[in-house]
């Protein structure tokens, strides 16, 4: 298992409280990971000086902010971040702000992906919120808002990454967050599947925390991943 390289379908947040943390997990996984999730826990302590870092070591960077505001504003964020070289950007499936974080972007290598439905969130859970509709029916409905939007991709669960998968085509990114392998807790996610599931269903990227980033030995908890991921090969619009 020790010969197992880094595969760049695997994303790992970087859910540390702080810069420092965040290093010192990048530096226990060592070569084993090519791509980080920066996320809100680091958005006010030097998060994007972090993706600057990392960027110049040759990580690939996924900038998890979720933008969600109006138009003019989200679109000059996006525009901000545009020559930052990081490579995937997450904003909300309004059609409003995708369409508003394409224009931003613009002709740049960030990528833009809609986070459909969050993976914490129950059909009733939804319900609970205002809508009338279930999370698969949502998260089609963002997924066809999102292609026209210009989006590159979506954030969705793996129960959802085949019905992206259809909808998008073997281009469209399908980032999957909840992914739990077998030997690991679901904690709070409750749309989860295991890589492999994932990766069969047709998820270009795995987004894969707490199993690894929590474990004694987070090298290792990331190779058992890898290991299982390898048994799937990548669609070809895998980034």
């Amino acid at each position: 298992m020790t010969s197992l390289v880094a595969d760049p379908r695997l994303i790992v947040p970087l859910d540390q409280p702080g810069p420092e943390e965040a290093r010192a997990l990048v530096a226990a996984l060592g070569d084993r990971v090519c791509f980080y999730k920066v996320g809100l826990e680091l958005f006010a302590r030097g998060g994007m000086a972090l993706a600057q870092e990392l960027k110049d070591q040759g990580k690939q960077i996924f900038l998890d902010w979720k933008l969600h505001d109006i138009g003019a504003t989200v679109e000059r964020a996006a525009a901000a971040l545009s020559d930052s070289g990081c490579d995937l950007l997450t904003v909300h499936a309004e059609p409003q702000v995708m369409a508003a974080a394409v224009r931003g972007v613009g002709r740049s290598s960030l990528k833009v992906l809609a986070v459909t439905v969050l993976t914490s969130l129950s059909d009733e859970d939804l319900k609970d919120i205002g809508y009338a509709s279930g999370a698969r029916s949502l998260v089609e409905r963002r997924i066809h808002q999102a292609l026209a939007a210009g989006c590159a991709g979506v954030v969705a669960s793996p129960q959802e990454a085949e019905l992206a998968r259809s909808i998008g085509g073997k281009d469209f990114l399908v980032v999957t967050p909840g992914v739990r392998p077998d030997w690991a807790a679901k904690n709070d996610q409750v749309r989860a599947a295991t890589p492999a599931e994932a990766l069969r269903a047709g998820a270009s990227h795995l987004v894969c925390g707490r199993p690894i980033s929590a474990a004694n030995d987070p090298e290792e908890a990331a190779l058992k991943v890898i290991a299982e991921m390898a048994s799937v090969p990548a669609p070809s619009g895998a980034a």
